[in-house]
């Protein structure tokens, strides 16, 4: 039978990886340099979570622990903080969010745990200044999710987004302006006017209550299955979107 390793036997593996007997490129990992290993790992979950396969997610959840555990043991190494810190700290976190579990207060609903754990955590972080809430909101959030954060926290702060009309409006001007600078050729109003289209489209989307990242997604699979299944077959395995012209792949997708 495989031996079953407990969580401070794998954090003394990573030590191990860590040491001057360890692996050279475990040894040579910053802070920085996992950035973007710990994205795509979450991403990975993410994607073991949507096709429903728990064997998968129960490796992908294990490879976002071990870049934790990684982080963590470097900043050990640094004389920062340890992984027990971490577990500590996040610990006393959820007891003190949570009185209605660990304390003595009552709640009646999903919506009022939500409000509850909002306004404790604003009490922790103390008063912030408009600035300092929008800016609190990470910027390595992808765009369409930190739109969405940023303008939602507006609206906390007493902005009206409006109606879905004025959105629309507002979506036509930028569509306009933006057309305008390309036929001008003014590239750096083409890149202003193309992000007040998306921002625009964000609001739209907030207005009403879509998903913009999950609605993007879905129009991506749908052109993926678009492409795989009628552009592919109908140009032969052997070809390519190359050997044919562009009015003819215009009447193969619309086809």
């Amino acid at each position: 039978m495989d031996k079953t390793y407990s969580f401070d036997e794998f954090v003394d593996i990573i030590r191990k990886l860590r040491s001057k007997d360890g692996c050279p490129w475990d040894r040579e990992q910053t802070h920085e340099s996992l950035k973007q290993c710990l994205i795509e790992e979450c991403y990975e979950v993410l994607e073991a979570i949507n096709n429903k396969d728990t064997n998968n997610l129960c490796e992908e959840l294990g490879d976002v622990l071990l870049q934790v555990v990684m982080h963590s043991v470097i900043a050990e190494e640094n004389e920062k903080f340890t992984i027990e810190e971490v577990i500590s700290e996040v610990s006393k976190k959820m007891i003190r969010r949570h009185p209605h579990v660990f304390g003595d207060l009552e709640v009646k609903s999903t919506e009022e745990v939500l409000d509850n754990w909002e306004d404790i955590k604003s009490k922790e972080k103390g008063t912030y200044s408009p600035e300092q809430e929008l800016d609190s909101i990470p910027k390595a959030l992808p765009a369409n999710i930190r739109s969405a954060k940023i303008q939602k926290k507006a609206v906390d702060l007493g902005l009206e987004l409006g109606s879905s009309d004025m959105a629309f409006n507002d979506i036509y001007e930028n569509l306009k302006g933006l057309r305008e600078a390309i036929d001008l050729g003014e590239n750096l109003r083409v890149f202003d006017k193309f992000g007040s289209v998306m921002l625009n489209m964000i609001k739209l989307s907030l207005l009403l209550q879509i998903n913009a990242e999950n609605s993007l997604t879905n129009a991506t699979n749908k052109f993926i299955n678009r492409f795989i299944d009628v552009i592919d077959p109908r140009i032969g395995k052997d070809s390519n979107l190359y050997a044919i012209t562009s009015t003819e792949q215009e009447n193969l997708w619309r086809s």
